[in-house]
């Protein structure tokens, strides 16, 4: 009978590091795309979960769920939601700079007077400004170069030691600090947004000058080129400055993200 028990202990407890990979694959700009079928995302919290408990094997760490849990559905169900939700935290809370620079392409977009010539992302499957989408993809591309997937998974298998599978608590025992990851989301869109409206406010005002001073001209057609060219220019400017900051906030931001999903202690 024993020999029985440990085999089922085992595999609920991959199960359980499963989900919670799961979790993290389903929220994280980085995999939630159309471009990696849903399967492949599966396959990948499979292998990910083989290797996480093999590490977590190799440093001595032993995980054990009751087989008084095992013995009804409901405690099975509790601890799946748990893993699934700690998962899904780390997964969004880490994906800020991603979020910010998208947000931030929007609002360009938006003042550069695109904000009616959007486009499919074919990443997201939904509509999305032209400057938003490049963002996103410049964005993406640095963070694999700066291997910040490699840190949210690291932060997943920390999370393992800190957070052991097998509890019951799918109710986080605290706040998961969504106001401050919000706050710090527009905080850092802000920093990317704020030159380009300074200089397409000053070229409003200067378009409005030259449009008291010669009133023959067509100011609004005039206007548009104007404002467009302008805000590339000013992106060719910004981007670098909008990359560092990414940069900055990287590690800072998945460590976050760990410390936020310590609630489900």
């Amino acid at each position: 009978m024993q020999g029985l028990e440990i085999p089922a202990q085992l595999l609920v407890v991959y199960c359980l590091v499963h989900l919670r990979f799961v979790g993290m694959m389903f929220t994280f700009p980085l995999f939630f795309t159309t471009a990696s079928p849903v399967p492949f995302r599966f396959l990948c919290a499979v292998f990910l979960t083989v290797t996480a408990a093999g590490t977590l094997a190799e440093s001595g760490e032993d995980f054990a769920v009751s087989m008084v849990l095992l013995e009804s559905w409901v405690p099975l169900l509790l601890m799946a939601l748990r893993e699934l939700f700690i998962g899904a935290a780390l997964g969004l809370l880490a994906a800020l700079p991603l979020v910010a620079l998208q947000v931030s392409g929007e609002q360009v977009s938006m003042a550069m007077g695109l904000s009616m010539a959007s486009v499919m992302d074919p990443l997201m499957d939904r509509q999305t400004s032209i400057i938003g989408q490049l963002q996103f993809l410049i964005g993406l591309w640095f963070y694999f170069r700066w291997n910040g997937h490699l840190l949210l998974i690291q932060a997943v298998v920390e999370s393992l030691r800190l957070l052991p599978p097998g509890r019951l608590s799918w109710i986080p025992a605290g706040d998961l600090s969504f106001g401050d990851w919000l706050s710090a989301v527009f905080d850092l869109a802000a920093k990317i947004v704020v030159p380009f409206y300074c200089a397409l406010l000053l070229a409003d005002v200067g378009l409005g000058f030259l449009a008291r001073t010669v009133p023959q001209m067509n100011i609004f057609i005039l206007g548009l080129p104007v404002k467009i060219a302008l805000g590339f220019f000013v992106l060719a400017i910004v981007l670098p400055l909008a990359v560092e900051i990414v940069y900055a906030h990287l590690e800072r931001w998945v460590e976050f993200a760990l410390q936020s999903s310590m609630v489900w202690r």
